[in-house]
């Protein structure tokens, strides 16, 4: 996959991510949901913030990698963790992490604090955004389940257009709205 990189030069020169990354036409968008170090299990096994990262990046990859994509593939990118100074703190070792699995790649990334990932015991969490070319679908796992959505004549999908004369809950904005006096 190719990306056409976008680094305005009025916003300085990026080290270790891109700007902007523009996939090529006819590509498809592979959204993969935030990855942990959950073992097949479903729980964390280790408290090692580097090696939670090396798990959590190496499970990202077997999604893209499933889609018929590589790290190359890899658009965005956003790192959740729940201690930045720990990941500042580990930066050195987590670079040799990093290219083993991505090599020289750096998708436009972003990294965010939080109280707390879903397993308690994690401490990593990352997100991705790849965009895999439409040849490499015939590449992908017998795995993979494919949905076909419903579209009318219209190219419209039923289940987007609103049932007219529906019921809906009141909001606050109405209930406050009804109780003010005429």
């Amino acid at each position: 996959m190719t990306f056409d990189l976008i680094n305005p030069p009025a916003l300085g020169e990026p080290r270790g991510w891109t700007n902007g990354m523009l996939a090529p036409p006819g590509a498809r968008v592979l959204f993969v949901a935030g990855q942990d170090a959950a073992e097949p299990e479903g729980h964390v096994t280790t408290d090692d913030f580097v090696e939670q990262f090396g798990i959590a990046l190496r499970k990202t990859l077997q999604v893209v990698r499933e889609a018929g994509g590589g790290p190359e593939s890899i658009g965005r990118m956003t790192v959740y963790v729940t201690d930045v100074g720990t990941y500042r703190e580990a930066r050195s070792e987590l670079g040799p992490v990093y290219r083993e699995h991505m090599g020289r790649h750096f998708p436009a990334m972003a990294l965010v604090e939080v109280c707390a990932l879903v397993d308690p015991r994690a401490v990593v969490e990352i997100e991705t955004t790849a965009v895999v070319e439409a040849g490499n679908a015939d590449h992908m796992s017998p795995d993979v389940d494919t949905v076909e959505v419903p579209v009318d004549e219209t190219g419209v999908d039923p289940g987007d257009v609103p049932l007219e004369n529906t019921e809906r809950a009141p909001n606050s904005a109405d209930a406050d709205a009804a109780e003010e006096p005429s």
